[in-house]
């Protein structure tokens, strides 16, 4: 488990962020937030995929009355972005949201930073000082030459300075750049500045797979090195990706408590008994469906296969045109390739109505001896191959010569 960097708590709702709290997972809603039923449509799907805090916009005034009739039906807390409007941020106040957050690149006036701190402070809702690359305050930016690690959190410093004036230090920040080595170093310079809750993420990373490989690269780092303690995957798709996504990373790091399947398969290569990539993606649509929380391994060839993955809850093996199925590396079943996926969904339901333990008790005993079987096949095959290869070799030689 990485040693976590030692914080402020803020309560955002229901949802602790720092301070030693579980790394939570956020997301933003894309549907309009004057429609109601709309956004609690997505609220909800963002919350079943694993968003544990949602934020909305509220740039209009239906937006703020639209948040007082959706804050008190939404099954997370919900934060409200700001941007240039300050009377937005008091109307949001109002209207009961959870958290703030400010962008100081574009309310610059201290007396409105300050009031709507003071409003928050009154009512014991936090704020976010959300610090972007793209929207830097032009004196900072001039000062340190551009959107540099050091003017992200200077900016941020700023900020928190006028919030000090009136009291107010419920206050998580974020220092989001596009550039991963920026974001990176700019979160680094922050953790050494202040011991705020940080809000971890690579903004405008785009869409997947490379929106994706951005934000891991450079949250999954922070996290690594114990700096974070909410994240949010910004992608150019469905935010239910972006939920989803930061809750993966979170259980692949040990961060949180796995929630959903986690399928773990072999690459395959030409040692594979099955189409490994096919009936990976189908064991993964399947079992995601009926939201199986196990880890479940899909392995190309009985030889390593059951081996390789024996800390996998379920798993199934490739061999000689059999299946074999197995839980926690201990064989229990043999069934032919082409009922390999039905094998393993009715096992997976097996254990989460029984048990491992129960699961392994039941196993075929002549499982294991099958299995032994195929694998020292496969393992002749390979060896009789082995005995030829000077001569292939020489072969070679006289090709290439």
């Amino acid at each position: 488990m990485y040693e976590r960097r030692k914080t402020r708590q803020v309560q955002v709702g229901s949802v602790a962020v720092g301070g030693g709290a579980p790394v939570s997972v956020q997301s933003m809603t894309t549907t309009k937030t004057a429609d109601v039923e709309g956004m609690l449509a997505q609220i909800y799907a963002l919350a079943a995929a694993g968003a544990d805090i949602v934020r909305c916009t509220c740039n209009e005034e239906e937006a703020a009355e639209g948040l007082a009739q959706i804050v008190p039906r939404s099954p997370v807390p919900l934060v409200a972005d700001i941007h240039f409007q300050h009377k937005l941020a008091l109307a949001a106040l109002e209207a009961g949201v959870h958290a703030l957050r400010l962008n100081p690149g574009n309310i610059r006036k201290p007396e409105h930073i300050k009031l709507v701190a003071s409003e928050a402070k009154d009512r014991g809702v936090p704020i976010r000082i959300g610090v972007n690359a793209g929207s830097l305050d032009p004196d900072i930016a001039q000062r340190h030459g551009g959107a540099t690690p050091e003017a992200l959190v200077a900016s941020a410093v700023r900020e928190l300075e006028y919030f000090g004036e009136v009291g107010f230090d419920d206050v998580k920040i974020s220092v989001k750049a596009s550039n991963v080595a920026v974001m990176i170093d700019a979160y680094r310079l922050l953790a050494d500045t202040t011991d705020h809750p940080l809000h971890l993420g690579v903004t405008e990373a785009g869409p997947p797979p490379g929106g994706l490989v951005k934000s891991t690269a450079g949250i999954g780092t922070l996290l690594a090195e114990g700096i974070g303690d909410t994240i949010r995957y910004s992608l150019t798709a469905d935010p239910v990706e972006e939920a989803r996504a930061g809750r993966m990373l979170l259980e692949s790091l040990g961060l949180r408590e796995r929630k959903g399947l986690d399928l773990i398969a072999c690459p395959s290569c030409g040692r594979a008994e099955v189409d490994v990539i096919n009936l990976a993606n189908e064991a993964q649509q399947v079992l995601a469906e009926r939201n199986i929380p196990l880890q479940v391994a899909v392995m190309g060839c009985v030889v390593n296969g059951p081996g390789e993955a024996r800390e996998a809850d379920l798993g199934i093996a490739g061999g000689r045109g059999k299946g074999h199925l197995f839980v926690k590396g201990q064989m229990v079943r043999v069934v032919p390739e082409a009922e390999m996926i039905t094998a393993l969904v009715d096992e997976a339901e097996r254990i989460m109505a029984e048990g491992i333990d129960a699961r392994l008790a039941a196993a075929d005993t002549n499982a294991a001896a099958e299995a032994a079987a195929d694998r020292e096949e496969l393992l002749q095959i390979q060896g009789r191959d082995a005995n030829h290869t000077e001569e292939r070799i020489e072969r070679i030689r006289q090709i290439s010569d």
